[in-house]
């Protein structure tokens, strides 16, 4: 039987409001854990593990469904990603005791890390080479409305109805998204693809010869910029409270600054087709690094508002051209796998960033060191894209 075809508007519109979903539910972790540490009499330590598990679950999510979705489709494992984090959340809103809570977290984490790569594999498959990496940053930008969507929420309702209230909320519209997938097309060359291939052989195609420079190009890029943002952003609201700042005035700093990160996918969408993809990285994260060690120096609130605010709209175009580049570097029959090992790599730096950030706060290093640090790690990102990167701009998928 003939998949039905779908315009780009309304397969943006299907994949995006997934990607909403997922980034709201990401959005509305850190204020969960506040929530919960009050009601649960929490420690930080067992705090921090609820976060923790969460990029545990992203982690082993982007591998599992990355291989699976090159073995059943790129729609059901969109589906399936999309039914576990959002029923995942509901259910949370029933625990009682935190080791349900950090269980049904760890199983969120898998479904929320494993959309991603797919989605932008479903997406990068269905459009033309033409409008492709325009059409995937702006995917990306849909992170920015959850994101928002998170802030939202967490401010009018868990003070009023409590954080039950929250996740339940954020179950019920990842599955109306789940009834708009339903009448979602498969990517037309993975129905076309031959299937014969195991997943073990799929992952060692990844590291054969003929794939191995554009991998350790995308794992050394993947690590760096998910080490870096999750250490930054997650910091972002503590780092305004260390600078001297109440933790009120620096939650309104911090969401002005967000706001940036909407410009940031937009013109990283015009530029993609125009510059080319290694452009686009190369200089949105040359960008995010001289802003980071800016943010890192600044004394001022002037200082700290321009470049919390250009740290925001380089660091964000960067990720949605990240989304865009990543598919591109594999044939059809290997696209996701790849695209879902070199993802999960990266959620393993998005372990350490927040947890390294702690730790070397708790021993007194200064924000200015903290913040050159993430400086030096996206300039590792820059060298990877520049010596080991080819340009795809254009280039119709194998």
């Amino acid at each position: 039987m003939n998949e039905p075809t779908i315009s780009q508007r309304k397969l943006l519109g299907i994949a995006g409001l997934g990607w909403l979903f997922d980034a709201m539910d990401v959005g509305m972790l850190s204020f969960l854990m506040a929530a919960l540490q009050k009601d649960w009499n929490l420690t930080a330590s067992q705090v921090g593990w609820i976060g923790s598990v969460n990029s545990i679950g992203m982690a082993v999510g982007a591998l599992v469904f990355g291989l699976l979705a090159d073995r059943i489709g790129r729609k059901n494992v969109f589906i399936f990603t999309l039914l576990l984090f959002s029923l995942g959340s509901g259910l949370s809103a029933l625990t009682t005791t935190l080791a349900a809570f950090l269980a049904l977290r760890f199983l969120i984490g898998m479904g929320l890390g494993g959309e991603l790569p797919v989605a932008s594999t479903l997406v990068s498959e269905a459009v033309p080479a033409k409008d492709r990496g325009r059409v995937v940053v702006l995917l990306e930008s849909f992170w920015a409305g959850g994101w928002l969507l998170a802030a939202l929420i967490s401010y009018f309702v868990i003070p009023v109805y409590g954080w039950r209230t929250a996740l339940w909320l954020a179950a019920i519209p990842a599955l109306y998204a789940i009834y708009l997938r339903l009448r979602l097309p498969d990517s037309p060359r993975f129905a076309a693809a031959q299937k014969e291939e195991t997943v073990w052989s799929n992952i060692v195609k990844v590291w054969s010869a003929p794939h191995r420079k554009e991998t350790v190009m995308l794992w050394l890029l993947w690590f760096c910029v998910v080490f870096s943002y999750y250490g930054m952003f997650l910091w972002l609201p503590s780092v305004m409270v260390m600078k001297g700042f109440s933790l009120i005035k620096s939650f309104e700093y911090v969401l002005i600054m967000t706001l940036a990160q909407l410009p940031g996918y937009f013109s990283a969408a015009w530029l993609i087709e125009r510059a080319g993809r290694k452009f686009v990285l190369v200089a949105y994260l040359l960008g995010t690094a001289l802003s980071a060690y800016f943010f890192g120096t600044a004394e001022s609130l002037v200082g700290l508002m321009a470049s919390g605010i250009f740290l925001s709209f380089f660091n964000l175009g960067a990720w949605g051209a990240l989304y865009a580049y990543t598919p591109e570097q594999y044939p059809t029959s290997i696209r996701a796998t790849g695209a879902g090992m070199a993802a999960a790599f990266g959620r393993i730096g998005g372990i350490f960033g927040p947890l390294l950030v702690g730790s070397l706060v708790a021993q007194g290093v200064s924000v200015t060191m903290i913040f050159t640090l993430f400086c030096l790690s996206v300039l590792v990102a820059v060298l990877a894209v520049a010596v080991l990167g080819s340009e795809t701009k254009q280039q119709e998928l194998a």
